[in-house]
C-alpha cells in the first residue's frame, strides 16, 4: 500500500482515470453491440458507436489505428446487415 502522501493521490487518481476508461471501453462494447444487432441502414446505431469509438480515441483510451478499423468494421456491418 501507499505510503506517502504524494502516493496515496496518485493512487486516488488512478482509480478515478480506471472508472472513467472501464465506462468508456463499455460504451464501446455496448455500440458495437448495437451495431452488430442493427438492421442495414440503421445510421443512429452507426452514429453512437463512431462517437464512442472516436472519444476513446481522442481520450488516449484506443489507438488512432484501432479506432479506425474499428470504424472500418462498424461501416462494414452497416452495409451487410
Amino acid at each position: 500500500m501507499a505510503i506517502t502522501s504524494s502516493a496515496k493521490k496518485a493512487w486516488r487518481q488512478s482509480l478515478r482515470k480506471k472508472e472513467y476508461n472501464d465506462a468508456l471501453k463499455k460504451k464501446i462494447r455496448e455500440a458495437m453491440k448495437l451495431v452488430r444487432e442493427a438492421k442495414a441502414g440503421d445510421t443512429k446505431a452507426v452514429a453512437t458507436a463512431y462517437k464512442a469509438i472516436d472519444k476513446a480515441a481522442k481520450k488516449g483510451l484506443i489507438k488512432k489505428g484501432t479506432a479506425s478499423r474499428r470504424k472500418s468494421l462498424v461501416a462494414r456491418s452497416l452495409k451487410t446487415n
